[in-house]
């Protein structure tokens, strides 16, 4: 019997801010061809990607009704823990595409598996021999990296700064240190929430001729990307909201 592939399905970048808006207008037709007529799903929550096919539904009509669909969520990984927890197994996940289905994972926002805990599903994919499918999509990180004007050609992706004040000012400095020996763009997440703090720790222990750039509200009408140095960036403020994802990128002088 042939296998079911394990099908990357993008998001819209709104989430949490703006259900109303056409995925058309930021998604493939072809990615909402696919997602109407997938009938399982790995998700890192049910109800959101019910909202997502709902949406989808509009624009393609889905294969079978939402409520028959089977969405199973990831399983979410423990906060807090001192010590390594041991990898939970994901095999029952992907049983379907063991028996000949086609199963969609899909993020929250954007690219499955890119800052994402989808990751681990797709290792466990590959490891099963189920083919792996990425559909074209929007990535906020590469979005904000186009859009910054820096180092296109040498960048890393860190993921989330420390919380602790301090732990988090040093990791900002070796970023920046790193930056400048390599000369590649260091790029970084916050919880929205966070945003304005994180933007106030780098502009705190980024020297003042190091590039910084934000972007935030990707694809959302109000979404704007602001690239300065430092020195700039203390001179004329800019606030960044604290209700929409945005991503922050250096990149040392």
């Amino acid at each position: 019997m042939t296998q079911g592939r394990l099908i990357l399905v993008p998001n819209s970048l709104d989430f949490g801010v703006s259900a109303d808006g056409d995925l058309q207008d930021v998604l493939p037709l072809g990615a909402l061809r696919t997602a109407a007529r997938l009938t399982h799903w790995v998700a890192e929550n049910a109800k959101t990607t019910r909202a997502f096919l709902k949406r989808v539904d509009a624009i393609v009509p889905l294969a079978q009704p939402l409520q028959g669909l089977s969405i199973v969520e990831l399983p979410r990984p423990q906060k807090g823990a001192r010590q390594a927890a041991v990898a939970p197994d994901l095999k029952p996940l992907l049983q379907a595409a063991l028996d000949g289905v086609d199963v969609g994972l899909i993020s929250e926002a954007g690219l499955p598996a890119i800052a994402d805990p989808g990751a681990a599903l797709v290792q466990a994919a590959h490891a099963l021999g189920i083919a792996v499918l990425p559909l074209s999509g929007p990535s906020s990180l590469l979005m904000a990296l186009g859009a910054s004007g820096l180092n296109g050609q040498s960048f890393a992706f860190v993921g989330y700064l420390p919380v602790d004040g301090g732990e988090r000012g040093q990791r900002i400095r070796d970023l920046e240190a790193l930056s400048k020996r390599a000369q590649q763009t260091q790029i970084m997440i916050e919880t929205p929430y966070r945003n304005e703090a994180l933007l106030g720790a780098l502009l705190s222990h980024l020297r003042g001729d190091t590039w910084l750039s934000v972007s935030s509200g990707l694809t959302l009408p109000t979404g704007w990307t602001h690239t300065a140095r430092v020195s700039a960036w203390k001179g004329a403020p800019r606030a960044v909201s604290n209700d929409v994802p945005a991503v922050f990128s250096l990149l040392a002088g």
